[in-house]
């Protein structure tokens, strides 16, 4: 028998937080269409004057909207209100983009006219979210499609649905039409319905690989609609000589395990030279020991939440035993502070020596360290992923970074800084597994709105000088 409802928990508590019926993906469909023509008319200042409203009435929620983030994913309260922020942040910098990306071009000829450059909204936009950010990465691509003159469909994830619909509750409370965007409860059924609708003009997905994937193979016949697919990393973050250790470690721990490593580009794999492993790996080892792990609203405020759900927790534990079983060597166990409860202490195993080492994206707080003789071999072992979407190197001057830069195979390619916390006012998105050429963020504008050439004149103006016979 098919569900009805979704029920979301917290992962902190496993209290109930929000339940809501499964919602029909024609019906939802038909009035995005509908409502499509009407928006896609309306003048481009007037979209984004509505947009801007958006961003003032989140301004308004933010409180409860951080608090519900918070309660919903089980990040910290801290991490929770960054999120929020982000979400109104996101306004300013998709108008910016708008105007940078798909600007009008003119090129006028007194004999041949004008020739015209001008952007095209797809249609109707399915937008499928995911759990670890459920406000600000769907906002991310909600935000310039609508700009663009899309009506949108958002299928939140099914573990965080309660965020989905408040986020679409601020669009309406802003003046936003309910046809223009709106949110459709549901789960994995859902979302194949939406992918696959002949009426779907396109789909702007962040997720895991494995769903990209599917994505991708269930429209490859269908060449008319974008796709533009967000997924996952096995980033690394490669540390060579640097006197820096302390602050080493702290990037480090910042990459693997803020928001308890369910990041898309937290760092998976610590990279180290041979010259700098042993004070390096005692550094984060040390610093990671310190961190808390507790409850949304825990005072003092913690570092890190739970994972998810239950399972996601299991799986992790067993992956950190898999690894092991593999000859990887504990450096820090993973363990469950709660029986019945996600939390998870942060998890480290050398995988030098491992056999066969899996090229996976093991979403949570579970970091393994790898020890390579030089820089050479370090690229190398960055690089031994079919992943590519965030690097970063610690330590060396701008002749080991210009290297790093030109080598590694990622679309998020930084120095002394973090794998995580990319900037909303540059391009977000990776290659290979990471991502279909298609990144978001700033460049979110390049997948929502598609060039028109034409060449116009006032009154028809023409000849044939050549080849004509007597008449």
């Amino acid at each position: 028998m098919a569900e009805t409802e979704i029920i979301s928990t917290e992962p902190a508590t496993g209290r109930e937080l929000w339940r809501g019926s499964i919602g029909a993906v024609d019906p939802a469909i038909e009035k995005s269409r509908e409502a499509l023509r009407d928006w896609a008319r309306q003048p481009l200042g007037q979209r984004i004057e509505l947009m801007r409203r958006f961003a003032n009435e989140v301004r308004k929620q933010a409180d409860p909207f951080a608090e519900l983030i918070a309660r919903e994913t089980g990040k910290p309260l801290w991490e929770a209100r960054t999120e929020v922020e982000a979400v109104i942040g996101k306004v300013e910098i998709s108008i910016t983009a708008y105007a940078e990306r798909t600007g009008q071009k003119k090129l006028n000829s007194a004999l041949q006219g004008t020739a015209a450059v001008r952007h095209k909204p797809h249609g109707v936009m399915a937008v499928l979210g995911p759990y670890n950010f459920p406000a600000h990465l769907p906002n991310g691509h909600i935000v310039p499609a609508l700009i663009a003159g899309n009506t949108v469909i958002f299928k939140p994830s099914e573990k965080t649905p309660a965020t989905g619909e408040f986020l679409v509750k601020c669009f309406h409370a802003a003046g936003v039409p309910e046809g223009v965007v709106h949110c459709l409860i549901g789960g994995p059924e859902e979302g194949k319905a939406l992918v696959g609708h002949w009426l779907v003009d396109g789909v702007l997905f962040t997720g895991s690989a494995r769903a990209g994937i599917a994505i991708n193979r269930k429209l490859a016949t269908e060449p008319g609609k974008i796709v533009a697919l967000e997924m996952g990393g096995n980033n690394p973050i490669v540390v060579i000589d640097t006197p820096k250790i302390e602050d080493a470690a702290v990037t480090i721990v910042q990459s693997a395990f803020t928001t308890a490593g369910q990041r898309c580009t937290a760092a998976r794999r610590l990279i180290v030279v041979d010259s700098m492993y042993d004070q390096i790996v005692e550094a984060v080892k040390t610093l990671a020991g310190r961190l808390i792990v507790d409850e949304p609203f825990a005072d003092p405020q913690p570092f890190m939440g739970p994972v998810i759900d239950n399972e996601t927790a299991d799986l992790l534990c067993d992956s950190f035993v898999a690894l092991m079983s593999r000859g990887g060597k504990p450096i820090m166990h993973m363990r469950r502070t709660q029986e019945n409860l996600p939390f998870l202490t942060p998890a480290m195993l050398d995988a030098t020596e491992m056999h066969d080492r899996p090229d996976l994206e093991l979403f949570g707080p579970l970091l393994q360290v790898i020890r390579v003789p030089d820089f050479n071999d370090a690229i190398t072992e960055a690089n031994a992923t079919r992943y590519g979407l965030s690097a970063s190197l610690i330590g060396g001057g701008p002749q080991e970074f210009e290297m790093f830069w030109n080598e590694i195979r990622a679309g998020i390619i930084n120095w002394n800084r973090p794998t995580n916390g990319a900037s909303s006012a540059q391009p977000f998105g990776g290659t290979g597994l990471s991502g279909n050429h298609r990144p978001a963020a700033f460049y979110a504008a390049d997948y929502c709105a598609y060039p028109v050439a034409s060449t116009e004149m006032d009154q028809p103006r023409a000849s044939i000088g050549i080849g004509l016979g007597d008449g």
